[in-house]
């Protein structure tokens, strides 16, 4: 049985990742932005990318081995972009990948819950510039989120905990008032 891989959607908005035209062959806009991530981690307009690779660097400090793409127009869905993001990531295993337009960011890792992924996605999309936005998003993979299950469970006890608190002291109360008459 052969299992096919999941459809994927590339706009071409990708291309302005790497200065080409949109109206280019879209395989040759991929490849070269394939070819970027694969020189330095970054496919990104010329001005991003120091500061990109300052991120990155910083990233790898930390233990994240970053790929960053950031296209300069969006497409009319956010979902294309975690394609490109799902592409880049898997002709690099064990790497997390940004990719950042300016509306939208998608993202990709084998290391990292999608719970987190989306919530460094939701800072990066929100900052100023891809620089600010690449460097928000390393900061949350590297903020630990809250266990609200945990929490859940625990307040559940307390509930519970409380009625049957609660319960107890009605039938003491019940049982001294029928004592004193």
């Amino acid at each position: 049985m052969t299992i096919l891989p999941a459809p994927t959607f590339i706009p071409l908005e990708v291309c302005t990742a790497v200065g080409l035209p949109m109206d280019g062959p879209l395989d040759k806009c991929m490849a070269a932005v394939k070819a970027a991530v694969a020189k330095d981690g970054v496919a990104a307009p010329k001005a991003d990318v120091p500061g990109l690779q300052k991120v990155i660097a910083g990233a790898h400090d930390r233990g994240v081995d970053l790929k960053v793409v950031v296209m300069e127009k969006s497409p009319l869905i956010d979902t294309p972009l975690r394609d490109i993001a799902t592409e880049i990531g898997e002709d690099h295993p064990g790497s997390t990948v940004l990719v950042l337009s300016p509306q939208y960011a998608g993202t990709y890792s084998k290391d990292y819950t999608r719970v987190l992924l989306e919530a460094g996605q939701d800072v990066a999309k929100t900052a100023p510039n891809p620089v600010q936005g690449a460097q928000n998003f390393v900061d949350q993979l590297n903020t630990p989120i809250f266990p609200w299950t945990a929490f859940t469970i625990g307040v559940v006890f307390a509930v519970a905990a409380a009625a049957v608190l609660t319960r107890l002291l009605q039938r003491w109360g019940k049982r001294d008032a029928t004592v004193e008459k």
